[in-house]
């Protein structure tokens, strides 16, 4: 088949690469290259990068909408077109280009966990399971009819970094299953049930600031979530602390207070149980194990936020 494929961040390029190895991708349609870091040295999505490695032509329009870009599209008369987690949304003009149409792989169990951050939420909701779906677009928000679906169980200790990498394996073989079905007329086509549907919000840093008001097993849920962006995070002495590893455990006292410490880890009270804190990162220091914070120091009685 011949392929546009559209995405732009890591967990776009397993689809990719797999797709190149099957099909003839004509061309790959990735987001504008950024200025990044300190000297504002641009840099490539890492769609882009693939890309050129793959030597497959590449376009970075400011607007996929606008008619001259649409025109191009057209000229490269693609069977299908692929998106993942491309970052613009697409004109009727797009989406009934292609033969196929155009289909998406999208991080979730639709129609639950529509929108930006379905990885996440899955993590911090306290899913058990998750997984991919490829649809076939429509001009709604991830509303469109399901093809094929693949699913996975949450590991206990999951969190949004190590989900993420095994959603993006897993959708790279589950977008050639869809094709192959297309390509051969065995495609089925379900209507999703908009009255499941949930909204996952897109991640910003304030949503890491823990409320130690709530419930331990929710918060150790926020911070494996938010693992490794935007992290979870709170204050010591006026300075932020991310905590990036968490147990609960059977313990009381005022939210937000260091109620105890040893060698190895501090626990910190909140709304109903307590975190027993087994790794952080201090405002302009890395990341470490608690033990290493702890060496030489104490913060029990320590109040947090």
């Amino acid at each position: 088949m011949r392929v546009v494929f559209m995405g732009t961040p890591d967990f776009s390029v397993p689809a990719l690469e797999r797709i190149a190895t099957e099909h003839e991708v004509v061309a790959v349609v990735t987001q504008k290259d950024k200025p990044k870091g300190r000297g504002q040295s641009v840099s490539y999505t890492p769609v882009k990068e693939s890309a050129l490695k793959l030597n497959i032509p590449i376009y970075q329009p400011d607007k996929v909408k606008e008619e001259s870009f649409v025109e191009e599209l057209r000229k490269l008369n693609p069977d299908v077109i692929v998106v993942i987690a491309f970052g613009q949304i697409l004109s009727n003009d797009i989406l009934t280009l292609p033969k196929y149409g155009c289909i998406n792989v999208h991080a979730s169990l639709l129609p639950k966990y529509r929108g930006a951050a379905p990885i996440q939420w899955a993590v911090i909701d306290g899913e058990e399971k998750s997984g991919v779906c490829t649809m076939k677009m429509d001009e709604g928000l991830d509303t469109g009819d399901i093809i094929d679906v693949d699913e996975i169980t949450l590991d206990p200790k999951e969190t949004g970094g190590s989900l993420f990498d095994k959603l993006a394996k897993l959708g790279g073989e589950l977008i050639l299953k869809t094709l192959q079905n297309l390509e051969f007329g065995k495609a089925t086509f379900i209507k999703q049930d908009d009255s499941k549907s949930t909204y996952a919000k897109k991640m910003t840093k304030e949503l890491g600031h823990i409320d130690f008001t709530k419930d331990a097993e929710s918060i150790e849920r926020l911070i494996r979530g938010l693992n490794p962006w935007p992290s979870a995070f709170t204050y010591l002495d006026g300075k932020v602390m991310k905590i990036w590893d968490a147990d609960v455990v059977d313990a009381g006292g005022v939210p937000g207070t260091v109620i105890s410490e040893d060698k190895d880890s501090f626990v910190i009270a909140t709304g109903s149980k307590a975190l027993k804190v087994n790794e952080l990162q201090l405002e302009g220091k890395k990341r470490m194990k608690a033990s290493d914070f702890l060496n030489g120091r104490s913060i029990e009685g320590s109040k947090l936020g």
